[in-house]
């Protein structure tokens, strides 16, 4: 299988700044350089430069499409596919291909191109990015419809930036070099003023930069560079859900300003369980004023704050720490230095700023609350444990010796009891089992006489110990199962806290790489895709990112080091660390979460878009009955103008009445299209009841005058009732019965039969001709039987078409007999 091909994207602020040109000659140099080049798709747009650049490079014929019975022309992609160069000049990737091509996008024919090895150098605006298109509709006016995922340009391997100052461009503008004569005083009035072309400008310097960014950060960490590059300024702060929170987030904003291009960053780690956090509305309040000036909120795990907080800062290149004051008393602080002062020793060349608030130590200012560190009982703890039991028993031994027969076998019982609750609430059940045991055999063997045997003389402290043993194993396992019952109950709070969260931010309407990048800082993940697997595929399945966070997110399941499917079509993908079978099943808990977020954004787009197609439907049907009125008035007016004077049977009266007729004709033309558009409109009022069908029939045969009476009836004797509207159904047999005169062979009358079914009446009206004939291709689709079928309908019915032998059609409704029922 041959490797992926690479992408360069040529990104421009505007039109005209040369990005084609600048592709072309890239072509021209890697040609020169003895390169496969080939034009795939080069739009010079008439401008004489970038056409001759593209002389003298090998261009592949555009294929022709016809759509709308118009001509346009597209990239060839099999012929290039087929071509197999090494490099292919395709232009305007975001470009949208005529439909009925093979992708819908042209960024799509690049990823095949990609898929098949070869490299692909394109172009584009920032103006199309879909994260920008909002924003450039609020500067320019101007609302983009071809638009490109920001993940396509993401994955690019090279992005160069084609810049010219704004003058400069509305200098070519004004040459001519850019736009025709007559669109030059439009654009330079419109899209290309200066302030547009400075903040499209703007955008796209910024957009790069963050890639650049990107760019960085991938290269550190697969370099292994942990120490931060002071590129530019990285303010973080550390909340830890307190009310100092607020005043840490407004010292770091300003030392923020006081640097042009700095960034500011909050982070919040949650101490002790994996999936704990703070106080929710103290951290939602700090959340938002970070992000009100202009910085971002971010969320860690760790069992180590500042660990994790140097490991936070590090990944982040930040340049400088904003922390709080202590709250730890002075005794306190000589038992365990405080966050502030361990991460300065700790911090290297990152600058840490230790920032004083009312809720430092000596203040009577409440905190948040403390939280239980207490985490699952895993085995190296247990044995970590148990290694300690061991330790304290040997001490407290050497101790009691030490004192022999000064606390007696009581008190000595007493000391080695405390050594076992405290082995229980640390190390679990069976280090406090085996710690009770040894124990009770260390108090026999040095405690009692004789002394160093395990023989014991008295019966009392034959006694004494084996309750200290029953004891000591009672009050472990008491110990041990509230240990573990307290880190369960612990463990469920902060899974539903998780979960909670990720469904308040659904219920906010956040988009999905926000609910991702959630995701991604609750589970302490490096990256996290959500990805969606093409239906289309086949046996090689090929899967579409639908939302990402972190540095290189998966592009594939099997690219990532935890998997949580949702269904057979998405799955969420992440890179980093292991996760526990716990975390794992949160994990998964979220990712389907995510799929019903996904679920319901789509079943919002569909609704938008059926309510846009109903308005649009609406206003058509509006449109189309104001314009029936009007046309009627004017045939009306023409039928009265073409009656023929009283008496007058000359040549001219007959010329007027074939005039009129014709008129009459057209005049049934608009009352169909107006009964239609009442129909589906849902005005046309419906007044069903029991028909007698020969009388129906006799009055359509009437109303079509001497025609009427040359169509062949076959009718059985007894016709039963139907469920009808009885005008309405005259106005159907009527408009079937002359379209059949209309269309029949000469010399063949239609014939008319009528048959009856279980609970229904079957009338079959043929045109007479003896096979199938030529038959009009639209005749069936023509407005008189589309009426008459959404008329039938409307009654409960059918209308059918045949056109073997000849053109039928066959009317079926229900009777009555079948309708009481």
């Amino acid at each position: 299988m041959a490797a992926r091909g690479r992408l360069r994207i040529y990104l421009g602020a505007a039109p005209g700044v040369g990005k084609t040109y600048a592709m072309l000659r890239e072509g021209r140099r890697l040609r020169d350089q003895g390169t496969d080049v080939v034009v795939g798709f080069a739009e010079p747009h008439g401008r004489r430069l970038t056409a001759a650049m593209a002389e003298g490079l090998e261009t592949l014929p555009r294929r022709t499409m016809l759509h709308r019975e118009a001509r346009f022309t597209e990239m060839d992609l099999d012929a290039l596919l087929a071509r197999a160069p090494q490099v292919a000049l395709v232009d305007e990737l975001a470009h949208t291909n005529v439909p009925g091509s093979r992708n819908a996008k042209r960024w799509q024919d690049v990823e095949e191109l990609l898929d098949a090895g070869i490299d692909v150098v394109t172009t584009l605006n920032v103006q199309h990015l879909e994260s920008l298109n909002d924003v450039v509709e609020q500067i320019t006016g101007v609302r983009q419809r071809e638009r490109l995922p920001d993940e396509v340009a993401r994955r690019a391997d090279q992005i160069e930036l084609v810049d010219l100052p704004p003058e400069v461009l509305r200098r070519r503008l004004t040459h001519g070099d850019i736009y025709p004569a007559d669109r030059i005083e439009a654009a330079l009035t419109h899209y290309f003023r200066v302030g547009n072309l400075t903040a499209l400008r703007e955008l796209a310097l910024l957009w790069l930069a963050d890639r650049v960014e990107e760019g960085l950060q991938r290269y550190r960490a697969e370099h292994g560079i942990a120490a931060p590059w002071e590129t530019r300024e990285r303010i973080l702060v550390g909340l830890t859900g307190g009310t100092e929170g607020e005043t840490l987030v407004r010292r770091a904003a300003r030392i923020t300003a006081r640097t042009p291009g700095s960034e500011l960053l909050a982070l919040h780690v949650v101490p002790g369980d994996a999936l704990a956090g703070g106080d929710p509305a103290a951290l939602a309040g700090q959340r938002s004023l970070v992000e009100s000036l202009g910085g971002s909120y971010h969320q860690t795990t760790g069992d180590d704050v500042v660990q994790a907080l140097l490991e936070f800062a590090r990944a982040e290149n930040v340049t400088q720490i904003v922390l709080g004051a202590s709250r730890r008393g002075r005794f306190s602080s000589l038992l365990r230095e405080g966050v502030g002062r361990r991460t300065i020793l700790a911090s290297g060349p990152i600058d840490v700023h230790i920032v004083t608030h009312e809720a430092a130590a000596g203040s009577t200012a409440p905190g948040p609350p403390r939280r239980s560190r207490r985490h699952g009982i895993g085995r190296a703890r247990a044995w970590l444990t148990l290694a300690g039991a061991a330790v304290a028993l040997t001490a407290l031994t050497f101790a009691l010796t030490a004192l022999r027969d000064r606390l007696g076998l009581s008190g000595d019982l007493l000391l080695y009891l405390f050594v076992v609750v405290v082995t229980a609430l640390v190390g679990g059940l069976w280090p406090a089992l085996v710690t009770a045991v040894a124990a009770g055999l260390l108090a026999d063997y040095y405690c009692t006489v004789p002394r160093h045997s395990l023989a014991v003389a008295r019966l009392g402290d034959v006694l004494a110990l084996a309750v200290f043993v029953a004891v000591a194993c009672l009050v472990g396992t008491a110990a041990g199962t509230a240990a573990r019952r307290t880190y369960e109950a612990s463990r469920a709070t902060s899974e539903a806290r998780a979960l909670g969260r990720l469904a308040t931010a659904m219920m906010h309407g956040e988009d999905l790489p926000a609910l991702v990048e959630q995701i991604r800082e609750n589970f302490g993940l490096m990256a996290v895709s959500f990805l969606e697997r093409d239906a289309a595929s086949g046996a090689r399945p090929r899967w579409f990112v639908v939302a990402s966070a972190g540095p290189r997110p998966p592009e594939r399941p099997y690219d990532a080091d935890v998997e949580c499917p949702v269904d057979d079509a998405l799955t969420l993908a992440a890179r980093g660390h292991g996760l526990s079978a716990d975390d794992r099943r949160i994990l998964a808990a979220c990712a389907a979460q995510l799929g019903v977020a996904y679920a319901q954004g789509a079943l919002s787009r569909q609704a938008a878009e059926t309510g846009t197609l109903a308005a649009a439907e609406r206003s058509r049907t509006s449109v189309l009955v104001a314009a029936v009125r009007d046309l009627r008035a004017c045939l009306d007016a023409a039928a009265a103008a073409l009656t023929p004077p009283a008496g007058d049977t000359g040549p001219g009266t007959r010329a007027l009445a074939s005039a009129r007729t014709a008129v009459a004709r057209a005049g049934q033309l608009v009352t169909d299209l107006d009964d239609l558009a009442r129909l589906h409109a849902g005005a046309l009022d419906l007044h069903l009841r029991p028909v007698d069908v020969g009388e129906a029939l006799t009055t359509a045969l009437d109303d079509l005058g001497p025609g009427g009476h040359t169509i062949r009836l076959s009718l059985p004797e007894e016709l039963p009732d139907v469920i009808a509207d009885a005008a309405l159904l005259t106005r159907v047999f009527t408009a079937l019965a002359a379209d059949a005169l209309r269309h029949g062979p000469a010399g063949r009358s239609p014939a008319l039969t009528a048959e009856v079914l279980a609970d229904r009446l079957a009338v079959c009206l043929a045109d007479g001709a003896d096979g199938p004939g030529p038959v009009p291709a639209d005749r069936a689709g023509s407005l008189p039987l589309r009426l008459s079928r959404d008329l039938a309908e409307a009654m409960g019915g059918t209308l059918e078409t045949t056109t073997a032998p000849g053109f039928a059609v066959t009317l079926t409704l229900p009777t009555a007999a079948h309708g009481r029922r």
